[in-house]
């Protein structure tokens, strides 16, 4: 009787596993497929309007054919690169505080939850309060009003992540860090975060990649521009822009277009989830091993 349980426990557990083991598959298909699927479509759809006078030309007046989204793709650098000067530090700032100085502190309930309530307020209500902020009182559109908006929607991801990160550091490596004689704030800059950096840096290109396909926030902030600019203080076109405008264009040409600019987009963010796989397989606290 003892070896017949034994045989059908083992036998169940090893259905089990193979039933939870399909489900894993099942659930990584649904996930995945999906992602290729649209990856297909645009190739198909965007890929032929790929050429070179796509990443060097200005778009030309509606109705005419040729052109392309240079500007846009300059003015989406200038952008994230404002919206990373705002985000990351600010972001980076706030996870150190909340992981290392204040722990169980009221003021750290209060920054870990509207960092929460921020990660979950919708793009367009970013862009309106960018545009009450700034444009109102500077009276017009610019870059600076854009990559404010988006710096404000990293702030949250980035800061989450880095505390989440600095917390998994073991407290010996603090301690040893003290027992050395460095002072707490140089024992957190020097060691503690340079330990939890490849998970920091996860974060700041999740940051990254989420706010680089956003465009709600740029109708009210940076508004377009149909000329090639770089001045911060000037309305800036931008590529998540400029394929809405041109998806809602009457003209087959401008449709190619905003395929082809959907297509570079999602490139781009796989590249930059690409880059975060890299990171992470090193080891996300590698260096405290």
């Amino acid at each position: 009787m003892a070896t017949n349980a034994t045989s059908f426990r083992s036998k169940y557990r090893a259905t089990m596993d193979h039933v939870v083991t399909g489900l894993a598959v099942l659930a990584t298909a649904l996930v995945v497929v999906p992602l290729i699927a649209i990856f297909v479509y645009l190739l198909l759809k965007g890929a032929s309007s790929v050429n070179l006078d796509f990443f060097l030309k200005n778009p030309v007046p509606e109705g005419e054919s040729g052109g392309g989204m240079a500007n846009a793709i300059v003015g989406s650098g200038v952008l994230l690169g404002i919206a990373s000067l705002i985000g990351i530090p600010i972001g980076i700032g706030a996870g150190i505080y909340l992981a290392e100085f204040g722990r169980g502190t009221r003021l750290a309930n209060a920054v870990r939850f509207t960092a929460d309530v921020l990660n979950g307020v919708p793009s367009i209500v970013m862009g309106l309060a960018a545009y009450s902020l700034i444009v109102i009182p500077q009276r017009h559109f610019s870059a600076l009003s854009g990559g404010v908006a988006l710096g404000i929607m990293m702030i949250p991801t980035v800061a989450r992540t880095s505390e989440e990160m600095l917390l998994m550091v073991p407290n010996m490596i603090r301690e040893a860090a003290l027992g050395l004689g460095l002072s707490n704030w140089r024992a957190v800059l020097s060691i503690t975060v340079r330990t939890a950096s490849p998970g920091i840096i996860t974060g700041c290109m999740l940051a990254f990649a989420r706010v680089a396909g956003e465009t709600a926030p740029l109708i009210f902030t940076a508004l377009g521009n149909a000329f090639f600019s770089t001045n911060p203080n000037q309305p800036i076109e931008a590529l998540p822009l400029q394929i809405w405008v041109y998806a809602t264009g009457p003209y087959e040409d401008q449709h190619r277009l905003a395929w082809a600019g959907a297509l570079v987009l999602i490139v781009l963010i796989v590249l930059a989830v690409s880059l975060v796989r890299y990171v992470t397989s090193r080891g996300v606290l590698k260096g405290a091993s």
